[in-house]
């Protein structure tokens, strides 16, 4: 039996393969269930860790993903949503998969083992930086590595894993402990671990994104809207935020380039782009107190 929970053997897995197979869909679907339950404990170390991404992306700085086998796709699936869904730069973005992009058609187990390349990987991370490491196990070589050494090159490291004192907390600044239960098919982290990751990572990058005034009653208000879909989508909360109909939204974001949040200051009575940007860049990007600069407590223009 392996002293760590993600290696060790469900209680219930005993005669897996000869049940039934509703049987054993129930008993993969509790797994899931209780591995998402776990992300509940860890709630105040993801908002202190999404004061950290919140802090990298607003100085300037990059975001750095680093992570190994199915971890490091959970990284990756969210590092790659980010400039669509909340309008962060590209080049803020940084993932740090191991084996690179080999590994997406190819999850060989080797590249994780690989600590002189995870060194020369983490290079890129400078003071301001924010690099999220995940490990299941948290001990998988790579991702100590690029810890280890985004710590001594000034960056913060937010640390992710799945095991009780895990060695990659060890260089984390804030470290954030997914305690799943051992998987129905032991060490199959893909499942109840990265169901916990994959929560996890949602719920830290939205809470960034909220924290960067990216989020608007519910809305994602810095989207970028390159596609029909996200254009009729920008619209709708134009529309909705500012109380006009969907053509006229539409136009305001013709005019203001693409921006929800332009549109909607100048629906809400700003006289033109630029003093639009001029008010986020007052309100730190937030747009109610921008639309507050406009708008008397009645919700009447102050301006026509």
């Amino acid at each position: 039996m392996s002293r760590t929970a993600t290696e060790a053997r469900h209680e219930k897995a005993v005669g897996l393969d000869a049940r039934p197979p509703r049987e054993i869909l129930a008993l993969l679907a509790s797994g899931q269930q209780a591995a998402a339950a776990a992300v509940e404990a860890a709630i105040p170390d993801l908002e202190a860790g999404a004061e950290l991404v919140a802090q990298a992306i607003r100085s300037g700085g990059k975001l750095v993903y680093a992570g190994a086998g199915s971890s490091g796709l959970m990284a990756m699936a969210d590092a790659l949503e980010l400039p669509g869904t909340y309008g962060i730069a590209k080049e803020q973005i940084i993932i740090l998969l191991a084996g690179g992009v080999s590994s997406l058609t190819d999850l060989a187990g080797a590249p994780e083992d690989d600590v002189e390349q995870a060194r020369k990987d983490a290079a890129i991370v400078e003071p301001g930086d924010c690099v999220i490491c995940v490990s299941a196990s948290g001990s998988t070589p790579s991702a100590l590595a690029i810890a280890e050494e985004a710590h001594r090159r000034g960056g913060k490291v937010v640390a992710l894993a799945n095991n009780p004192g895990a060695r990659l907390f060890a260089h984390a600044d804030v470290s954030i402990l997914l305690q799943t239960p051992p998987e129905v098919i032991a060490g199959s982290t893909r499942m109840g671990a990265g169901t916990a990751q994959k929560i996890a990572f949602n719920m830290l990058s939205t809470l960034a994104g909220v924290k960067l005034g990216h989020v608007h009653d519910g809305h994602m208000v810095n989207l970028y809207p390159d596609n029909e879909k996200l254009r009729a989508r920008a619209a709708r909360m134009v529309a909705e935020i500012a109380g006009i109909d969907e053509g006229r939204a539409a136009q305001l974001l013709e005019t203001a380039a693409g921006s929800v949040k332009v549109a909607v200051l100048l629906a809400s009575g700003a006289p033109d782009v630029e003093a639009a940007r001029a008010a986020l860049a007052g309100s730190g990007d937030a747009l109610r107190p921008a639309i507050a600069e406009f708008n008397d407590d009645h919700g009447f223009h102050k301006r026509a």
